[in-house]
């Protein structure tokens, strides 16, 4: 759209039809098969924001309002497709058929397992990305989620539910470079554990506004509940602690959006590795909390929609079993204190 405002030889090549766009998945596959494929997927293909979720194409309304009925787009396909087959400029002896295409977040959430309705993955990085499967129905959200593309193989589209999360793991690094509480994020898992309870603490991690599904965007950071008998490992836990209730407000939003309850959570990232927030988040939740222990776990989304196209995998119950390296956290058999602590942050975070 800027180019096109700003830019005299490409408005001009779009009013003639000469004009080409598409994601970097595209521009890869066009030059590897040196011209031959103009394809997408409809997971990068939604993230332009100028598909159609319900009719699975380019949404001519929208290109009309915004001049670019003439932009000659990639055509989109399942994530699991026959893409063509380069031989990588020269660099194999045979061509190598590419047999997925798909985006980051969509792949992770595949690696992850999230085949049916009711799963739902996290991504805890500095910030947090929350995808939940909703199904073959579109579902829209009156609580503040993107309603997105789950994955798709041929003949299946499953749609999902997103929420971002801003600030993350991006508090702890916080807690260190900025305040000192802490020399390395290894610490906080024990000084939370030491604090034995966040005592009143509730650290709201709005440094850039809040993101789903408070959207809250002029909301500053605060620390609240500080008293004489506060200490640094009540802060660190009440920033540890954050990461599960923004996660447990997503995942509130998107059962009540949908009516479908959550079955079970796939968690990937650095953050995983701290025992106290996977086992609170848990509590939290009421359900089972699983890592796959995978650190490339969007990468093997990627291969497992490539095997499924290309016959290395019968289905999708065929890759199920393969997932046997599951680290399975159930929830604690009191969860009444969390729940109660957790009343005391939605108090905070919704205040003004």
């Amino acid at each position: 759209m800027w180019l096109n405002e700003n830019v005299p030889a490409v408005s001009d090549a779009i009013k003639e039809g000469g004009a080409f766009f598409g994601t970097v998945d595209t521009w890869l596959l066009f030059k590897l098969t040196q011209g031959k494929e103009y394809l997408t997927d409809y997971t990068n293909a939604s993230r332009t924001l100028l598909f159609n979720l319900n009719t699975l194409d380019w949404d001519n309304e929208l290109l009309e309002i915004f001049g670019l009925s003439n932009l000659n787009l990639p055509q989109a396909k399942p994530s699991a497709f026959y893409f063509g087959e380069p031989d990588f400029e020269g660099l194999f002896e045979s061509p190598v058929p590419i047999t997925a295409l798909i985006g980051d977040s969509h792949a992770a959430a595949f690696g992850e397992g999230c085949f049916s309705s009711g799963t739902a993955k996290a991504t805890l990085g500095t910030g947090c990305s929350i995808l939940m499967n909703v199904g073959s129905e579109r579902k829209s959200s009156a609580k503040g989620m993107v309603s997105t593309i789950c994955w798709s193989i041929e003949g299946r589209v499953d749609f999902a539910l997103e929420g971002v999360i801003v600030t993350c793991g991006a508090t702890i690094e916080w807690l260190k470079n900025e305040l000192g509480i802490i020399s390395d994020s290894k610490e906080t898992e024990a000084m939370a554990i030491a604090a034995g309870s966040n005592n009143g603490v509730y650290l709201i991690p709005a440094f850039s506004g809040l993101g789903a599904p408070y959207w809250n965007m002029k909301r500053k950071a605060s620390i609240t509940g500080l008293t004489f008998i506060s200490n640094k490992n009540h802060i660190v836990r009440a920033a540890l602690e954050s990461i599960p209730y923004q996660i447990k407000d997503i995942i509130s939003a998107m059962e009540t959006d949908t009516q479908i309850q959550l079955q079970e959570l796939m968690v990937d990232g650095g953050m995983t590795a701290n025992g106290f927030v996977m086992q609170f988040l848990a509590d939290l939740l009421d359900k089972p909390v699983i890592s796959i222990r995978m650190p490339d776990v969007s990468a093997l989304g990627a291969a497992y929609l490539s095997g499924l196209e290309s016959g290395v995998f019968k289905d999708i119950a065929h890759i199920q079993r393969l997932q046997t390296d599951r680290k399975q956290l159930n929830p604690s058999a009191d969860t009444v204190k969390v729940m109660s602590d957790y009343q005391g942050w939605q108090e905070n975070v919704y205040q003004q």
